[in-house]
């Protein structure tokens, strides 16, 4: 049999979405509930994810992790022999309005290598259409002390370390997200 020689079209180029957004997409049993409703110290952590023109992301997926209330993961590499059991993993689907939330608790300062500390902080990773990769960024505490000497938060520019800072609200925390354009929420590469 002979094969086709006829030339074919230019195919898309593959991204991280929306593949999520369909039933039976991307799910986590827990989906964003990190913690019951009713723990001690819970708050809701919300936002919402925005475009470069400032547009909500109505098809975006994000997933968070995060240390425990004490600043422990229950992770082989974390060199503290008290294992917490804290799983500190949630994913949320945007809303038609860009809109998502997770219920947890507020993590402890993480130990540096070096003896230091990192200040409070919850990791983000974002998936969306048209994104060739993830974004992965980090929400900080406003008032938090540690966040003068987070070595991360510290490498950011002073003008753009506002946009990694979460918003009391009267829910919780209020974190938005942009993807690109003024006010772009600061990622890093990992």
């Amino acid at each position: 049999m002979a094969s086709s020689t006829a030339p074919r079209g230019i195919t898309p180029s593959q991204t991280v979405g929306p593949f999520f957004a369909m039933p039976g997409g991307i799910v986590w049993e827990d989906g964003p509930e990190l913690v019951p409703e009713g723990t001690p110290g819970a708050f809701v952590l919300h936002g919402q994810l925005l475009d470069g023109n400032g547009d909500p992301v109505p098809d975006g997926l994000l997933e968070i992790w995060q240390a425990d209330s004490q600043g422990r993961f229950d992770h082989p590499d974390d060199p503290r022999p008290e294992k917490s059991g804290w799983q500190g993993f949630g994913r949320c689907p945007t809303d038609p309005e860009g809109k998502f939330w997770f219920r947890t608790v507020k993590p402890g300062p993480l130990p540096t290598p070096d003896g230091g500390q990192e200040a409070p902080h919850i990791n983000v990773t974002v998936l969306a259409r048209g994104m060739l990769d993830r974004v992965v960024t980090r929400i900080y505490f406003p008032d938090e002390e540690a966040n003068d000497t987070d070595p991360v938060l510290s490498a950011v520019d002073p003008e753009r370390r506002r946009t990694l800072v979460a918003e009391g609200s009267e829910r919780g925390y209020r974190f938005d997200i942009r993807l690109q354009g003024d006010g772009e929420t600061v990622f890093f590469a990992v």
